[in-house]
């Protein structure tokens, strides 16, 4: 399982990428965030393109990650900056089409990693073409997709088993993939160790540690008054590991756990 992270905050990038995250994620997709978003308490990113290089410094020869905006005309400036600036992948987000995955990998032209975000419904109807083409791997977005779904909470994808059809197409063409993020565990709205058991159940080999993860901290010292990060990761990993030891009963057993844990959440928000 691959942990990542979003910072940019070079201090904070470096002490979790030497306490067992595997990529630092530097996200500069802001166009059209807020209009989708705005009415959620997601985080809208502050990142810039310099950050990158910031980041790159400080993280050393681990992996940086670097998500950009969607295609438009000035992608190719976007693309060419972050490779300049040192990033080992580019994630992109918000396409509708294989057109525009196909138009992102021809951009990038194999210089780094590329990584096509799913979290438009018909980017996840179109995930048999998209996955046909030179892509490094897929990620499953689930704030915009289950808002694109026209869902009304975070893990409604998941708990419809609405991810199932394409992560089987992505499983059979050994492409690797991740979904979502997760908290540490026995905490979440969903606890993170039954989220695992769906990345296990699904095939997922990836996931962001999301901003409760460390507490929304704003520097190391404040990590490491709060809680023993490495220890944290460590124990989200062993987890999974636990997770992927399960046999096919005790998954789908877990999976409708988070169904009803799902339903009950939306029966409480239709009736507040």
């Amino acid at each position: 399982m691959k942990f990542l992270m979003i910072s940019n905050n070079p201090e904070i990038a470096a002490f979790a990428a030497e306490n067992g995250v595997d990529r630092i994620f530097v996200d500069l997709e802001i166009d059209g965030k807020v209009e989708r978003q705005g009415h959620l308490t997601t985080w809208i990113s502050p990142h810039k393109k310099r950050d990158v290089r910031i980041i790159r410094e400080a993280i050393g020869d681990k992996h940086l990650l670097t998500r950009i905006n969607p295609i438009s005309e000035h992608s190719k400036t976007e693309i060419d900056a972050v490779i300049d600036n040192g990033t080992d992948s580019i994630m992109l987000p918000m396409f509708k089409s294989v057109d525009e995955v196909k138009k992102f990998v021809d951009l990038v032209d194999g210089r780094v990693a590329t990584i096509p975000l799913i979290e438009t419904a018909s980017a996840l109807a179109a995930i048999d073409s998209i996955s046909d083409l030179e892509i490094s791997e897929l990620f499953f977005g689930l704030n915009d997709l289950h808002l694109d779904l026209g869902l009304n909470f975070l893990f409604e994808p998941i708990a419809q088993r609405l991810l199932d059809d394409a992560c089987k197409i992505l499983i059979s063409k050994n492409l690797p993939f991740g979904i979502g993020g997760l908290a540490r565990v026995g905490e979440g709205m969903i606890p993170a160790e039954k989220l695992l058991c769906e990345h296990a159940r699904l095939g997922s080999t990836g996931a962001i540690l999301s901003r409760t993860f460390h507490r929304m901290a704003e520097s190391v010292p404040e990590i490491q008054q709060n809680m023993d990060f490495a220890a944290e990761v460590q124990l989200l990993r062993d987890k999974f590991k636990m997770a992927q030891s399960l046999n096919k009963a005790q998954l789908d057993a877990s999976l409708h756990d988070i169904q009803i844990s799902v339903s009950e959440i939306l029966r409480k928000s239709n009736a507040s």
